[in-house]
């Protein structure tokens, strides 16, 4: 098989062509409506109020976090295309209820916040019945290539929908954009509904019975590697994902530019996303030290993109920025979901995206007073923080599992030598992960 050809393995399968260009146009919308919003509140409901673009991000990411021991249990209990079918409608009718009252003139910035509560609610069951249902739709051998084409199909709508939406606001209007997003929605409906179920890939599910969501906690409290990645997970999530705010204020109040450049800055970070997505799918299978050294790569881009001295040299770092954020993500992502018991993938991508979103809450407004405070230089240097600190955590923790060793010497040039671990070593941690895997099912 060559190399195209591996990359693109997932669309063999013809659920998933459906399923994959439904999504496509649907997260275009979404992204345009991300866009329309957050320029909405920051420059036509605020005064340049970066803490209120942190709030609703708050709002809209919050429900991940507080409805977690129920949107997990409903991914795994129930049937994940029906869940869908309900979520996506949900979403459509609230984009096409905010676009109304914008356009009509009567919008406020509390009802932004009621309709992104709302929109968060009906994500936090999305999510995870979402990223579990990706299972269900090809083999476990292309599942990581699927998420991959996934991660993909999320940051081309990025590259396209922020740079669409930045013309339409200017031009019409963000009420417009809303009523545009809504309409996407009818294209993953149909899509959902065109899947031929018989060709699922099938997988036990659970029965009923009492304590099926705590099964999901004692299950990640038994893997060391997956809270790992969780708190690597959390700590970028919370302090280095807060995008809108990072471009919004950088072209508005550190540039001077209008809403077409908040769009393109944005399609910009996407040209990374897209790029490193795309690459992640050619990977037989994710790796741990992937997540690491995308991670670091992550911290010092965003770092440098604080120094940016214009909005090219700006957007031309956030294309590094997108390449390392997104295959950090997106790998993370996959291990989670390659290393985890198809019974109990949807818990566990609950917990992932909990972790994930769930920290927006606290590291949007955080970042919002920072930028308000400080300049949005500095709320950006805390996003690069968290990335090189997510990175050294992963180091000690690959020191005292003898992943890798750090050994003192007197002789030779360097003081520290650093080495991998045996492959003796390697496949003791490998049987390891395996015992638990096994006892955890029983």
């Amino acid at each position: 098989m060559d190399r195209v050809s591996q990359m693109f393995r997932s669309f063999a399968t013809r659920n998933y062509r459906i399923w994959f260009a439904g999504a496509l146009v649907s997260n275009v919308g979404t992204w345009m409506q991300r866009i329309a919003q957050d320029w909405l509140v920051l420059a036509e409901l605020t005064d340049d109020d970066a803490v209120a673009v942190g709030v609703v991000m708050a709002l809209q990411f919050g429900p991940q976090l507080v409805l977690l021991p129920v949107t997990g249990w409903v991914a795994d209990r129930f049937d994940r295309r029906h869940v869908l079918a309900v979520t996506q409608a949900a979403m459509m009718l609230l984009g096409a209820g905010l676009g109304l009252l914008t356009i009509l003139g009567v919008v406020q910035l509390w009802m932004v916040f009621g309709f992104a509560l709302g929109l968060g609610v009906a994500a936090a069951f999305d999510s995870p019945a979402r990223q579990a249902f990706v299972g269900e739709l090809v083999d476990d051998a292309s599942l990581a290539n699927a998420v991959a084409l996934n991660a993909a199909s999320f940051n081309t709508a990025r590259l396209i929908g922020p740079a669409v939406a930045g013309m339409l606001v200017a031009a019409v209007g963000s009420g417009w954009v809303f009523l545009i997003n809504a309409a996407t929605f009818i294209a993953v409906l149909v899509s959902i509904w065109a899947l031929r179920p018989s060709e699922f890939t099938p997988f036990t599910r659970k029965a009923r019975g009492r304590g099926q969501m705590r099964a999901g906690f004692r299950y990640v409290r038994r893997r060391p590697d997956i809270l790992l990645v969780f708190a690597m997970v959390f700590l970028t999530g919370t302090l280095g994902y807060n995008f809108p705010i990072y471009t919004s204020t950088m072209a508005k109040v550190e540039f001077g530019e209008g809403p077409e450049e908040f769009g393109w800055l944005s399609s910009a970070l996407a040209i990374g996303s897209v790029a490193g997505a795309l690459i992640a799918a050619r990977r037989e299978r994710p790796r741990l030290r992937t997540v690491t050294l995308a991670s670091f790569g992550f911290g010092l881009s965003l770092g440098a993109a604080a120094l940016a001295p214009e909005p090219w040299s700006f957007g031309a770092l956030l294309v590094i920025v997108g390449f390392t954020g997104i295959t950090m993500m997106n790998t993370a992502n996959a291990y989670v979901q390659t290393t985890t018991a198809p019974s109990m993938r949807g818990r566990v991508l609950a917990l992932y995206l909990a972790i994930f979103m769930g920290g927006t809450p606290i590291g949007a407004p955080l970042v919002g007073a920072i930028a308000d405070a400080a300049g949005p230089r500095w709320a950006i240097a805390a996003g690069a923080a968290s990335g090189l600190v997510a990175a050294a955590i992963a180091a000690v923790f690959y020191v005292r599992t003898r992943e890798v060793r750090v050994r003192w010497s007197r002789q030779g040039r360097w003081p520290i030598t650093v080495s991998a671990a045996t492959p003796a070593d390697r496949d003791t941690a490998t049987q390891e992960i395996a015992i638990v895997e096994a006892g955890t099912q029983r």
